[in-house]
């Protein structure tokens, strides 16, 4: 079967997109699924530290492009996930190095030698933004809770449309449930009647997150992790599988839960 190949976005930088893509990628490739990620982001590469994979690079996605090396030269094995590859993007170069039909011939001779094609999208809407879209199956959107990032999604959700190539699939990243408690960040139920699109997963804030992210280790890869375990079931829902939501606000007590249970609250 031909890969899926799915571009990870978002309208603001900083939200957490390049982080899911690591995530998601790790959550696949533990589960059996050969995955290569494209790193889309030309002259700001970030995705090859987030994996671990920074010093291995050799060539790049541009060096594919120019004909300086073959696809499978650019293609970085990671060693403790030996069905995960990590494209990387170039660092002395720019965005115009790369065209929509560049990254639609790539992906082209990638479908049929993988199960997963994930592309890490620059922020914003620029030819970086059009250039990832141009060969998605499937758009992620990634934003945080706050006012100033959902209305940049919702920006990119329409540029989707416009493009074919949404609405797109919301993951809302760095919940945080007790400052939704306190009506202090918006909910996800805000977010998504303001994005009205398919919401694919929530991550919770977790601090774990940045540490995995320093380290090169996504905490997709670690089974006692809350943001990691919703990752996993993110990238499980790509597979197809139904998978229920995690239940993040752990704050009630025994007796709210039974009567949660008990339907009466």
């Amino acid at each position: 079967m031909p890969a899926q190949v799915v571009t990870v976005t978002s309208g603001k930088g900083g939200v957490g997109k390049t982080t899911a893509v690591a995530n998601l990628a790790v959550a696949l490739a533990s589960s059996g699924s050969k995955v290569v990620c494209i790193d889309g982001d030309i002259g700001l590469r970030n995705l090859d530290v987030i994996l671990g994979l920074e010093n291995r690079i050799v060539y790049d996605i541009v060096d594919v492009i120019e004909g300086r090396c073959r696809l499978k030269q650019a293609m970085i094995r990671d060693k403790k996930l030996p069905e995960l590859y990590l494209i990387p993007a170039a660092q002395t170069r720019d965005k115009n190095a790369v065209s929509a039909s560049d990254m639609n011939r790539v992906v082209k001779d990638l479908r049929a030698e993988c199960d997963f094609v994930l592309i890490d999208s620059p922020a914003g809407i620029e030819r970086g933004f059009k250039n990832a879209i141009a060969p998605a199956d499937r758009v992620l959107v990634v934003t945080n809770p706050e006012v100033s990032a959902v209305r940049d999604a919702d920006r990119v959700i329409g540029i989707l449309e416009a493009e074919e190539k949404g609405p797109g699939a919301l993951i809302l990243n760095r919940l945080n449930p007790a400052l939704v408690k306190k009506q202090d960040m918006l909910s996800a139920d805000d977010v998504l009647d303001l994005l009205a699109i398919e919401l694919i997963g929530i991550v919770p804030e977790d601090e774990g997150v940045i540490v995995g992210s320093n380290r090169g280790v996504p905490v997709s890869a670690d089974p006692k992790s809350k943001a990691g375990q919703a990752f996993r079931n993110i990238a499980r829902r790509l597979k197809g599988e139904e998978v229920p939501f995690l239940d993040l606000d752990s704050s009630d007590s025994l007796w709210d839960r039974i009567q949660k249970l008990a339907g009466r609250k």
